[in-house]
């Protein structure tokens, strides 16, 4: 890398060290402590800003001329951006991150991808899945092989330490997977008309695909676990469909400070946002027990994503680790508000609809907010815009979003 390079991403370590170094950063940590243990004093905000990058921080913004510079630079740029303009609870602290070098293999069939020219934008995608026949074709399938390049790790992670010497701390520190709910894999090998066909026209070959998958996550997991790949993800760690990990309760209790940490230790999400069009019963009987086994070995569990998940609550509740549930836009919220209370974390998904009109509607945003602050009093409460695609080309739209639910948080 560049002497250049390298001069703008020390300059901009020094500001993200800075900010973790702010009194309202040790703050926040302890707010977010205090929600998890369902001893919460206000709310938690968040507000993502992943998916509107080429609005806040275009590349036109960046100054790095290596493309692995301008990498990291943007990242920066990002979490300055959030505590300067966004200002939600977000926690910063004063490390960089890499993850292990891992190679997960495939399940020995592939699909065909057609995704038409939408000039760089966000567009729907129409695949060809490889599986024609779930009963015929799965003796196709096999397990996922993986493997890790430890000396590449360890490169790139001596690379990094020499561009941020005596600023910010390097870690291995990662995951390898977002969701454990199986069924965006299974709509990937057989599509999603068949995910639901399947169940009533060919329950028995279902059953076998999702057999399959639950034992191939398993194996993946587990694998990671045996090599010492994991990483612990109860302080500033994305869980779930939008939470922050910040929990004293794990790791377990008999975890030895800075030994290989266990599945048991983690929080993981599982989800099934695909079958949103199956029946309960179809959900209890076809998803969630191929799920649970996979759910068990972790510490705690985030439950939903984009699904209603008062549907399948019934089945749901069932899950023994079970710490919070995703309160999407198409939730039911009052359903969810009485069976959370004291028991689950309400983490509420507005319609981030709201921030990507064209024009702001400030009025709208705030009855909304409103109606979720009023319909889950009593109950532990993250606010969390997700999903942003666009503001608009509104830099600050996101920061009005946050100052608005703190000024409704503090009406009570």
């Amino acid at each position: 890398m560049n002497k250049n390079d390298v001069q703008i991403l020390r300059e901009l370590a020094r500001r993200v060290y800075d900010i973790s170094q702010e009194p309202v950063m040790e703050e926040r940590w302890r707010l977010w402590l205090k929600h998890d243990a369902f001893q919460g004093e206000r709310p938690m905000i968040l507000a993502e800003t992943g998916g509107v990058l080429d609005e806040l921080i275009p590349v036109s913004m960046l100054r790095c001329t290596e493309d692995s510079a301008r990498w990291i630079e943007r990242g920066l740029l990002n979490t300055i951006f959030v505590y300067e303009m966004v200002q939600d609870d977000t926690v910063v602290e004063p490390y960089i991150d890499c993850n292990w070098h891992i190679s997960t293999g495939d399940y020995g069939v592939q699909e065909i991808t057609h995704r038409p020219d939408t000039g760089g934008t966000l567009g729907a995608i129409r695949w060809d899945p490889p599986l024609r026949n779930v009963r015929e074709d799965l003796e196709k399938l096999r397990f996922r092989q993986f493997s890790v390049d430890r000396e590449a790790t360890l490169r790139r992670k001596q690379q990094l330490e020499e561009i941020f010497d005596g600023i910010l701390t390097v870690r291995i520190h990662g995951s390898f997977w977002w969701t454990m709910g199986l069924t965006i894999v299974a709509i990937r090998l057989i599509g999603l008309d068949n995910l639901m066909l399947y169940m009533y026209d060919d329950p028995e070959g279902m059953h076998k695909l999702m057999s399959f998958l639950r034992d191939d996550h398993l194996n993946m997991i587990q694998w990671c676990e045996r090599e010492g790949l994991l990483s612990l993800n109860n302080r500033n760690d994305y869980i779930g469909s939008g939470s922050h990990g910040y929990t004293n309760a794990l790791p377990q209790a008999d975890y030895r400070e800075g030994g290989p940490v266990r599945l048991k230790d983690l929080w993981c999400l599982s989800e099934s946002q695909e079958t949103v069009g199956v029946s309960p019963a179809m959900f209890a009987e076809f998803i969630l027990p191929y799920q649970m086994p996979i759910i068990e070995k972790f510490g705690f569990c985030y439950y939903g994503c984009c699904e209603p998940i008062h549907t399948r609550w019934e089945s749901i509740a069932t899950i023994p680790n079970l710490r919070r549930l995703s309160i999407s836009p198409w939730c039911d919220q009052k359903i969810m508000a009485e069976v959370c209370r004291d028991k689950y974390t309400f983490c509420r998904k507005p319609n981030p609809e709201q921030v990507s009109r064209p024009k702001f509607d400030e009025e709208a945003a705030r009855a909304d907010i409103r109606n979720t602050l009023d319909t889950a009093r009593g109950c532990h409460v993250e606010l969390v815009m997700k999903d942003v695609h666009t503001v608009s080309k509104d830099r600050e739209r996101l920061g009005r979003w946050v100052a608005i639910a703190r000024e409704e948080i503090a009406k009570g």
